[in-house]
């Protein structure tokens, strides 16, 4: 009768495949300290051997003895060459991060534009300020047009503009035009092969 590996034992480092687990498990068994050890060492040059690229990290030697210790679940009782990570600290979890969470007036644009638009209205006027704000203009304009395809009309941004900037920042529809942005047609595949009946 064949035996499938889903009815077998379930790997603890998948990576490595049945047959390294098999050597552990046999390693487990051998009585004679100084031979287990050579097992294991034996062992972990195949695992080395298996994962070339790990070379390239400090502590690769560190990683691959690691790994054996947890394929034996702990229970391989050997001269290790360095200091095993412990049990417990296979769980730990890091911190729970904070996030700052600020509403958001218009959350199509996001909250970087709402603050570059307080840092352009802080501004001296002139050509540099004019520039930055065009873009801006700009850029929320393109916002707008990626969630909602319709004609978006100048004046629904330089209000929004106005509004962000409390009133500081005054555009007028008719001195100034925004960029005009449509949805990129995709290619045409070439003529299609006809799958042979």
């Amino acid at each position: 009768m064949l035996i499938y590996n889903s009815q077998l034992k379930k790997l603890v480092l998948p990576e490595y495949g049945r047959n390294i687990q098999q050597m552990v498990d046999h390693c487990l068994t051998i009585e004679d300290r100084e031979e287990r050890t050579r097992c294991a060492f034996t062992i972990v040059a195949v695992m080395d051997n298996m994962f070339p690229e790990l070379r390239e990290e400090a502590n690769y030697r560190q990683k691959l003895w690691d790994h054996l210790a947890i394929m034996s679940d702990f229970k391989l009782d050997i001269d290790y060459p360095v200091e095993i990570v412990k049990p417990d600290h296979l769980d730990t979890k890091p911190e729970r991060i904070e996030y700052h969470l600020e509403p958001i007036k218009y959350r199509h644009y996001g909250k970087i534009i709402e603050r570059m638009i307080e840092r352009a209205a802080e501004y001296p006027e002139g050509d540099e300020r004019d520039a930055l704000v065009m873009l801006l203009a700009n850029h929320m304009k393109k916002s707008i047009y990626q969630i909602n395809n319709e004609v978006v009309e100048d004046s629904k941004i330089f209000n929004d503009l106005a509004h962000y900037s409390h009133g500081v920042i005054r555009l007028n529809p008719e001195t100034h035009a925004l960029h005009e942005f449509q949805v990129a047609q995709m290619p045409q595949q070439a003529g299609k092969k006809k799958k042979k009946k």
